[in-house]
């Protein structure tokens, strides 16, 4: 007999019931936590398209993404699971491996491919399933999705994924353009504290809460033993692995973490994507829409906005201000649950109602710059919509780096001297915003002036500019005689060289506003930036020293985004050799990824001659 049918069910509220802690067994005999919402009155006979979500942040607890515009604060999951199950759905939460109720060793992404294939295996096998499965989540219950519909398992109809889902962590996700992303740092010592071993044990606990992880990030790398999370081997296990590991080999290619290569194996079904531009899954969502489209059998809908990770109804990020239509609610649906129900309605009942596959973005910009009561960038926009990703009317712009700073469409004189710089790594150039999540208490996304405050980690409160460090190049337009619309990927090609083994260079794209009376220094907006580490300039499964007077290309790929630069605004680029604490940062030794205590300092070149051009392009929309 079915263990949920000898269960005691819980009336949660008016019509529905609730089934707590069903332990659903995986292959390998561990037992997963497992939540089950059904109608009252049906209960366990009859037979519904079920929902289901996968999370590591406790079945029971309440979702951030669960929150409409206006609400004090989410949604409980017994709430949206109400909404659903009037509408004729079974609703399962289920806690993944090693976390909160579940049985088992948490190691962060892959074993949820394999837990999420027996857990479908598992529901199609209840009574009260009817053979259909919706996957919903955001963020790692995104990534749960798309590690599950990897493997096509049993059942799956259609999928809502909501800033997650790896297409590839090596490139996106863990790390970037071979450095390491530090929001790993920042996730694991947070989870740590929310574990299950602390709950079982205060004195992990509070060791956990004493430490300083700001003070541990000035202390980097960290290895086994000394960093803040050693409290919780596992925890630090996993972490320092992903660190270190450098090249893209067969550990990278794992279920959970790579899908790159699984796009024909997941089931023709229609998919939900959504992402926003200071979020750090851009580029993966991109992926994943364009990897899932090419055999043109999925009905897809890809929706992005210009918020941070998750908070879709925002309307700033950072310092910037988007206005009142940036918020998702009220513009692209009704709200985030009507949205999915339609969706769900759609595809898991049949019911025709509108949802169709399209594209909807926004383009950031076209504001008044003014500052806002709020202290914020009035920095403005508005939602499109396209058929394709990016736009079929999109067109290639080539921006040269010159070496007098500026950045122009002509080619650079023949004899132009390269530009030179001294990168420290006991003195890295501080993240001021970005495409970030996970980062607190150390580091935040969003768009910010690009200036040195007490705000931020690492910086001085100079109140100077990051252009006016010697470790870093700035290269601007002259003022724009009409808007320019850039809308889709962002390519830095650069030629360099170096004094050291090994080394990184960043890009950053900025929206340059003038000077005004309220910002008599004007407003030095980022866009969109991104790393590469040089070990790797011939390829990510084959790193190699730079060699003495080499000079060799390197391409620098953030994220595509999609910024409205007004009439009388400067497009810039800013080339430098770190991004801290975005990135790890690396210490020009040459020595193993995460590993090298020592430090030495890198004379870096950039050239910006005619036979070595180096070149910023943009994909714009025609005025």
């Amino acid at each position: 007999m079915d263990a949920t049918l000898t269960m005691q069910p819980e009336l949660v509220v008016p019509g529905m019931i609730v089934l707590r802690d069903v332990m659903v067994t995986m292959r390998d005999g561990i037992q997963l936590a497992t939540d089950i919402y059904l109608p009252e009155a049906a209960g366990v006979a009859s037979a519904l398209p079920v929902v289901l979500e996968r999370t590591p942040y406790g079945k029971a607890l309440p979702s951030r993404a669960e929150i409409e515009l206006g609400m004090p604060g989410p949604m409980s999951r017994a709430e949206v699971a109400a909404r659903l199950v009037l509408h004729g759905y079974a609703v399962i939460y289920q806690d993944c491996r090693g976390r909160y109720r579940s049985e088992g060793v948490f190691t962060k992404y892959v074993s949820d491919g394999a837990d999420g294939y027996d857990t479908m295996t598992w529901i199609m096998d209840q009574p009260w399933c009817n053979g259909r499965i919706g996957t919903m989540g955001l963020s790692y219950a995104a990534h749960t999705q798309l590690a599950l519909a990897c493997l096509n398992p049993p059942g799956l109809a259609c999928m809502v994924l909501d800033s997650g889902g790896f297409s590839n962590a090596f490139t996106c996700g863990i790390r970037q353009g071979g450095a390491f992303e530090l929001k790993q740092a920042t996730w694991a010592f947070k989870q740590a504290q929310e574990s299950r071993e602390a709950a079982a044990d205060p004195n992990v606990l509070r060791a956990l809460e004493a430490e300083n992880v700001r003070e541990w990030f000035k202390v980097m790398p960290w290895s086994e033993g000394r960093s803040p999370v050693r409290w919780l081997p596992d925890y630090e296990n996993y972490l320092l692995d992903q660190w270190r590991r450098g090249s893209f080999d067969d550990y990278w290619k794992q279920n959970g973490i790579y899908a790159a290569e699984s796009y024909d194996t997941i089931p023709d079904i229609p998919i939900a994507l959504m992402s926003s531009w200071y979020d750090v899954y851009v580029r993966t969502t991109l992926e994943n829409f364009a990897g899932l489209s090419r055999n043109g059998k999925r009905p897809l809908t890809l929706v992005m906005g210009p918020w941070t990770h998750g908070n879709r109804n925002a309307l700033f990020s950072g310092d910037t201000d988007f206005g009142s239509a940036a918020a998702f609610d009220g513009n692209v649906a009704p709200n985030w649950l009507d949205f999915r129900i339609e969706w769900f309605n759609r595809w898991l009942l049949g019911q025709e109602n509108g949802t169709a596959p399209m594209v909807r973005y926004f383009l950031m910009g076209g504001g008044s710059g003014n500052r806002l009561c709020t202290g914020r960038l009035d920095h403005g926009g508005k939602w499109l919509s396209a058929e394709a990703w990016p736009p079929a009317e999109s067109q290639a712009l080539a921006l040269y780096l010159h070496n007098d700073g500026r950045l122009r469409p002509s080619e650079p004189d023949e004899a132009a001297a390269p530009l030179s710089y001294d990168f420290d790594p006991a003195h890295p150039v501080p993240t001021i915003g970005g495409s970030l999540t996970s980062g607190q208490p150390v580091f935040e996304g969003g768009g910010y002036d690009q200036r040195e405050t007490a705000r931020f980690f690492g910086c001085e409160d100079t109140g100077l500019p990051l252009s006016a460090r010697l470790d870093v190049l700035s290269f601007e337009t002259e003022p724009l005689e009409q808007d320019l619309a850039v809308v889709g990927p962002v390519t830095i090609e650069l030629w360099v060289a170096s004094s050291a083994l090994d080394t990184d260079f960043t890009a950053k794209l900025v929206d340059v506003y003038p000077p005004s009376e309220e910002w008599p220094r004007g407003f030095a907006l980022n866009v969109t930036d991104g790393i590469f580490r040089c070990r790797y300039r011939h390829s990510f499964k084959a790193p190699a020293p730079i060699e003495a007077g080499e000079i060799f290309p390197i391409t620098i790929e953030p994220f595509a985004t999609a910024n409205l630069f007004k009439k009388g605004h400067r497009i810039r680029l800013d080339v430098s050799s770190s991004n801290f604490p975005k990135f790890d940062v690396n210490p020009n030794t040459g020595g193993p990824e995460g590993q090298d205590r020592t430090r030495i300092i890198a004379r870096n070149t950039v050239f910006c001659d005619a036979t070595r051009s180096s070149w910023l392009r943009l994909s714009v929309l025609k005025a």
